[in-house]
């Protein structure tokens, strides 16, 4: 599909929708190792976390010649799952990551994070992206309730922060962190199905 795509704006569109529902969400097992980060290792997984689908994002962008880098933030979620939030201690996500992709003459937001099917579960609507404006987390869900909110910028980088990033978990989750993987058990999904019942 990418390479029917002629003008920069169409790739990163088509790149932003192959990663937001080509690599499923699942921030359950997390492996925060230096080699199990990069976009090759997320591809090959065929789930990651924000920050990890932040990366593919990133170097799909580059692969096709679009300028890009990471942003972070940390950010409340309010509508994140009872064993999510067990685990976390908190609904508070540090270092929530996104991509910014140069298009235009500017650096445009792109949030590539939930997958559509996810959503539709959470009963959210999905994040789009156009090339032009930012696609950032709603507000609020579709029943008007509290979804995300951004509590705190931490900045863009032209890569992947690891070092600072892991710092910040141990400070928030110093519970997750032992040996760089942290696996909560269950789903997301299964957890969403629960929650409906």
């Amino acid at each position: 599909m990418i390479g029917r795509q002629t003008g920069e704006v169409d790739k990163a569109v088509a790149l932003y929708y192959a990663v937001r529902d080509g690599v499923r969400y699942d921030p359950y097992r997390i492996d925060l190792r230096p080699g199990a980060m990069c976009a090759s290792a997320v591809l090959r997984r065929g789930s990651g976390f924000c920050v990890t689908k932040a990366v593919v994002l990133a170097a799909a962008a580059r692969t096709h010649g679009i300028p890009s880098r990471l942003g972070f933030a940390d950010v409340r979620n309010h509508l994140t799952t009872e064993r999510m939030r067990r685990a976390m201690r908190t609904d508070l996500f540090v270092f929530h990551g996104y991509t910014e992709l140069h298009l235009d003459g500017r650096w445009v937001k792109a949030t590539p994070a939930f997958n559509i099917s996810l959503c539709e579960r959470f009963d959210v609507a999905p994040l789009e992206f156009d090339g032009r404006r930012d696609s950032v987390f709603q507000q609020y869900d579709r029943k008007g309730q509290r979804h995300m909110e951004y509590v705190r910028y931490r900045g863009h980088f032209p890569d992947l922060p690891l070092d600072e990033m892991l710092a910040a978990f141990e400070e928030h989750y110093p519970w997750l962190m032992a040996g760089g993987v942290y696996t909560i058990r269950g789903t997301m999904e299964t957890d969403l199905e629960e929650m409906k019942r």
